[in-house]
């Protein structure tokens, strides 16, 4: 196939990448709420779909209901479930929040979309599936070009309902009602409108926009409910293209992006082609657009809320009572001592993720930047504790101080967008950069290999420390050596805290401006921010990394860095 026929068949995927940047759009006009769930409400909309054409089964959160195979009534139920999924969010989760900073909102809406991906995985299955064409598929043929119809109805739909949204929002009463109504609903409660009811009709339209495309595009894209949801990615790329107000000009970036993702596809199978860029490389293509935009155009974005006047949450320094730490440290020996096997394998992996989780304390509690790229930063870490330990035989537990110094450089590097952008749109930045680490580095086979990264067990003064020894899983010295690194990690960030390090950060967070009228570096305080945090994501991750004896790219996906930031 020539390269005219790979940019044709990426429109395919292209389409379900604007129907998922034009609910963003839609919700971000309507709500000011940057909604990162709409990917996952997409997937629910087509399993639901796919469901009832191959089982008869309408699939509902608990129970299903017979419906028949019938198209009609599978496309129809849907989008009435990717609606419905969608009213409830906005009724249980963003109504209460309408009043919240944007990062709120952020966070918010990554614990939905993990919601529904694992309510997907809960009700469907873990396993991918093909769906069949809906539109007419059938092949064309222009000289040398040959490609499915069914590409060329999906983009041609698409184009029309973004003319249709962008027509509405902008010429019509209750269209320029669900604008003002994020900017001041006050004003537009005064002219007789409902801002509960716009926001909830917003998310609704946005919805079955984003649902109904889904279906139609799910031959193209496939279903998988573990990656499905990071589609919002190149949406979000495609999103702010158009600044997140323009659902034209989304479309027609989420078709391009789709374009040019299959031709380097096309163009990495060539024998030219670097080979260890052979994977991945259309996944990196969304965050260096995302950068570009944010760098070029970030001031102009109308990312509402992102700088809101309200206050944000007091910061308590802690006493520093040792007792208490004390205290803890022998309930945490205790329940490593009275616990075995799996219950203290499950008890390890918790404190190591409690320090990844820590590293966002660092970062978003004291400086108030998010990052949704923790797990990247804690795989960093992992991969190169697996180099140090079984090629150069680095002992522990300098391989893991080393590897987690080698976390805090990439920290230092995905942090440097933060001196120039902030909030909302540094965590859009740090989003898109986790799944091209992802993709590009731990799934690239010339990077990561397929027999996984083997990691030598730790010893420590001579003594055998390895979470397993034959059939002997979770030995309690692995536990007790885990534990003294989380403690040592919990009472280094106390200190930090307590210290001048920790007021500069805070007072950073709270106005950057004033920090820097009263003689702060911003960015150097940022950086060294970044740098502290990946470190201890690292260290985190190493202790993963101990404790698996071998790591894998499913070990630290996107998905996991947005449980990091739940869990924190």
């Amino acid at each position: 196939m020539n390269d005219l026929t790979f940019l044709l068949l990426g429109l395919g995927v292209g389409a379900a990448y604007a129907a998922v940047a034009m609910g963003l759009v839609v919700i971000h006009n309507g709500t000011g709420v940057l909604n990162v769930a709409q990917a996952a409400i997409a997937m629910w909309a087509a399993f639901v779909f796919d469901e009832i054409r191959s089982t008869g089964q309408w699939i509902l959160p608990i129970g299903r209901v017979p419906v028949g195979h019938a198209l009609p009534t599978a496309i129809v139920l849907g989008v009435a479930s990717a609606a419905a999924v969608a009213l409830i969010a906005y009724a249980v989760v963003f109504r209460p929040l309408r009043q919240a900073p944007a990062l709120a909102k952020l966070v918010a809406s990554v614990g939905v979309m993990l919601t529904l991906q694992a309510l997907v995985v809960l009700r469907f299955g873990s396993r991918p599936r093909a769906s069949a064409p809906v539109l007419p598929s059938r092949p064309v043929h222009l000289g040398s070009v040959s490609f499915s119809s069914h590409v060329v109805w999906l983009a041609a739909l698409a184009v029309v309902i973004a003319v249709v949204l962008w027509a509405g929002l902008r010429f019509t009463r209750l269209g320029l009602a669900v604008r003002a109504s994020a900017q001041n609903e006050l004003g537009v409660s005064l002219s007789g409108f409902s801002p509960n009811a716009l926001g909830a009709l917003t998310w609704g339209v946005a919805a079955g926009v984003t649902g109904g495309l889904a279906i139609l595009a799910a031959s193209s894209t496939g279903l998988n409910p573990t990656a499905y949801s990071l589609l919002v990615v190149p949406a979000l790329a495609a999103g702010l293209a158009g600044r997140l107000e323009s659902p034209i000009v989304a479309c027609v970036a989420a078709l391009a992006l789709g374009s040019v993702q299959a031709e380097l596809t096309n163009l990495s199978s060539r024998t030219w082609w670097p080979s260890w860029a052979s994977v991945g490389s259309s996944d990196v293509v969304p965050f260096v657009l995302i950068v570009a935009l944010l760098f070029v155009a970030g001031h102009r974005l109308p990312l509402r809320g992102a700088q809101s006047s309200q206050r944000s949450p007091h910061v308590r320094r802690a006493a520093g009572r040792r007792g208490s730490g004390w205290a803890a440290l022998v309930v945490g020996l205790v329940a490593l001592v009275l616990t075995g096997g799996s219950y203290r394998f499950g008890l390890i992996t918790s404190l190591s993720v409690a320090v990844v989780a820590l590293s966002l304390v660092l970062l978003t509690g004291l400086v108030g930047q998010v990052s949704l790229a923790q797990a990247a930063f804690a795989g960093v870490a992992g991969f190169v504790l697996s180099a140090l330990t079984h090629h150069f035989g680095v002992p522990f537990p300098w391989s893991l101080v080393l590897a987690s110094a080698c976390s805090g450089i990439v920290g230092v590097l995905v942090g440097l967008p933060a001196l120039r952008i902030r909030g909302m749109q540094l965590a859009v930045v740090t989003l898109a950069g986790a799944v091209a680490v992802e993709q590009f580095v731990f799934r690239n086979p010339q990077l990561s290999p397929p027999g996984g990264h083997p990691i030598s067990d730790p010893s420590l003064f001579g003594l055998n420390v390895a979470v397993r020894r034959g059939s002997h899983l979770a030995r309690l010295p692995f536990g007790v050596v885990v534990l003294g690194v989380v403690a040592l990690v919990v009472l280094s960030v106390g200190r930090l805290t307590r210290g001048d390090t920790g007021r500069t950060f805070v007072a950073v967070r709270a106005n950057e401006t004033a920090a820097a009228a009263s003689g702060i570096d911003v960015g150097r305080a940022k950086l060294a921010a970044f740098a502290l945090s990946s470190f201890v994501a690292g260290v985190g991750g190493s202790l993963i990394g101990y404790s698996r004896g071998q790591l894998s790219a499913d070990s630290f996906t996107a998905l996991t860095g947005l449980s990091f930031l739940a869990w924190a």
